[in-house]
């Protein structure tokens, strides 16, 4: 498992992220900002822009709780999405 270590805004919802294998992406979160949890966050530049790196989980966090999986960030896995899902 990988960690983000700092995260630094681009533009709109693309973000450069630095992890703790050294590796660093240029990452558009617009595919990750989806469900109740991100509505403000999809919708608001400032709301988007609170985002930090938690220490203690090691991936970007909002100040209402939301956050994103380190390993789907890095490129490990896609995004799960109900929207894509096959049955």
């Amino acid at each position: 498992m990988v960690d983000v270590t700092a995260v630094e805004i681009v533009k709109d919802r693309i973000a450069r992220l630095w992890f703790s294998d050294g590796s660093e992406r240029v990452v558009d979160l617009t595919p990750f900002l989806w469900g109740p949890a991100f509505e403000a966050i999809a919708a608001d530049d400032e709301v988007f822009r609170s985002v930090v790196v938690d220490p203690e989980t090691g991936t970007l966090s909002w100040p209402n709780g939301a956050d994103l999986d380190p390993d789907v960030l890095h490129g490990d896995f896609e995004p799960s999405n109900p929207s894509r899902a096959s049955f």
